[in-house]
């Protein structure tokens, strides 16, 4: 049943926070004792204190996840054992979606129409789907000479450290934890400060459906510390990150300097959306390009910031991709009406909205533009449109992370391929034609993770995703996953 803005609010007024971590199968203190005013960028109110972990909580933790390693009751149990486990996980996350929903949108800012009917659903799916495809992986026994039989297996790696970003705290985790467990490796989470508490959620059912404890482990606190120990740990068997650029740099470099622990990273984007003249519905393609651009405050790593538009309908695109724009305005998060939230952070509104004061003189705000204050805090920010800058504009260049767009005409196919992949970045990409040939040419020619065909940004439990260049390497979803976390084994015995 869809709630109500005010039971919404009853609901989070209920809801209680624990900022602790969770090692070895409880919630701790951390070691230092102090402690992150954690204030729900929505309100300005503070809502919860989260332990600052330092390098002894994340000794602690990762020596809490060997354990349960080496002791073998999640490692090296059967398929089935593990598809049960992970089968219940679901099962309780589904029971308290809601808790998980209100979680990451007092934490972040999201719309909890959003994080009740996508993010905590589709993460408890996710946590099932995984269980369901260990038991569905082979094994090979490859040809040898005569007289020796072969077996390759494939293994779990061990300790897996996960680090998580803010603006899906949920289901980025999700995203990482379900393969990693599902293949029988243990865990060490360090969720965003922002937004750490659906994490600590998931830790705790995760124990109550049956995950041996120390097998899921959680170290809150600040990625400066947290972040760097677990990259330069030395029995850390591998890291998945979700976040910036600059930090995934980092973290190659920590793996570098300590025991080249295994990386599966997922870095910045800017990606682009080409709207063709020969497009079958215009219409569609700028409500697509308005759900690609501002859904979730913008906050999207592969958001479809940067629109070029074939020259014959560029007017009329900017027309419709305004007014689908009206879609997006932002409000009260636990408003079920509202089009989006708030940004993450005060701080972060700041940045972006510092951008966009640059853009006025730069070009021409044709949508949003403002920043409306709401429940007493300006972290919101209206969804912003901008035409009329150069190609090498900070709008075109960088990760702006926010609900801002740019939308520039072009001439031809070919300006358009190569205006398209003019960035560091190799995250994701759409393109809208009527043409077949058009589109196998054109998706062929992006250097893009996905590219979405007369959609945007589209991704499944099926696919892999993920980017080339400096938007980085590994893949989430889909069966592909489970590579991150394990590696082949290949025994040889010699019978003849």
């Amino acid at each position: 049943m869809t709630r109500t803005h005010d039971e919404w609010q009853a609901a989070a007024a209920a809801l209680t926070f624990d900022g602790r971590p969770f090692i070895g199968g409880a919630r701790v203190d951390a070691h230092s004792g102090a402690t992150i005013a954690k204030t729900s960028p929505a309100t300005g109110e503070v809502i919860s204190h989260i332990h600052a972990c330092d390098d002894v909580d994340v000794d602690a933790a990762v020596a809490a996840a060997r354990a349960a390693y080496d002791a073998g009751e999640w490692s090296r149990a059967g398929a089935g054992f593990r598809r049960e486990r992970l089968l219940e996980f679901a099962r309780l996350m589904e029971a308290r979606a809601d808790e998980f929903a209100l979680y990451d949108t007092l934490d972040m800012g999201k719309p909890v129409r959003e994080s009740s009917t996508v993010d905590a659903p589709g993460s408890a799916a996710l946590y099932r789907f995984y269980g369901e495809a260990i038991e569905k992986l082979e094994d090979v026994v490859p040809v040898t000479p005569p007289g020796s039989t072969a077996l390759v297996t494939r293994e779990a790696l061990g300790v897996v450290a996960v680090i998580v970003a803010w603006n899906y705290p949920l289901e980025i985790a999700t995203w990482k934890i379900a393969p990693a467990l599902a293949v029988g490796n243990s865990v060490v989470v360090k969720p965003p400060v922002e937004a750490s508490h659906s994490t600590l959620l998931l830790a705790e059912l995760a124990l109550e459906a049956g995950i041996p404890a120390g097998v899921f482990n959680v170290v809150t606190g600040r990625g400066s510390t947290v972040g760097r120990a677990l990259g330069l740990h030395n029995d850390v068997d591998m890291l998945a990150f979700t976040g910036s650029t600059e930090v995934a740099k980092q973290l190659q470099q920590y793996a570098g300097q300590s025991n080249m622990k295994r990386l599966a990273l997922e870095a910045g984007g800017k990606s682009s959306n080409l709207i063709f003249a020969d497009c079958d519905d215009l219409q569609l393609a700028a409500e697509k390009a308005a759900f690609g651009s501002f859904y979730n405050q913008g906050e999207v790593c592969s958001a479809n910031s940067r629109i070029f538009v074939e020259r014959p309908v560029y007017g009329e695109f900017v027309r419709l991709y305004v007014e689908a724009a009206a879609a997006y305005a932002p409000g009260d998060p636990l408003d079920p009406a509202s089009g989006t939230g708030s940004l993450v952070s005060n701080a972060h509104a700041d940045s972006v909205w510092d951008a966009i004061e640059r853009a006025r003189s730069a070009g021409t705000i044709v949508a949003g533009g403002n920043r409306p204050a709401i429940n007493g805090s300006t972290a919101f920010i209206e969804p912003t449109i901008v035409t009329d800058v150069p190609d090498d504009h900070e709008l075109h260049t960088h990760e702006l992370f926010g609900p801002v767009a740019v939308v520039t005409p072009f001439d031809n196919e070919e300006e358009a391929i190569a205006r398209a992949n003019e960035t560091p970045y190799g995250l994701a990409a759409s393109l809208w034609t009527g043409s077949l040939a058009r589109a196998h040419r054109v998706s062929s020619q992006l250097v893009a993770g996905t590219v979405s065909v007369n959609t945007v940004d589209a991704l499944g439990f099926t696919t892999p995703f993920g980017g080339f260049k400096q938007s980085g390497f590994g893949r989430d979803l889909s069966v592909h996953a489970l590579e991150n976390y394990t590696d082949y084994k290949t025994t040889w015995m010699q019978w003849g």
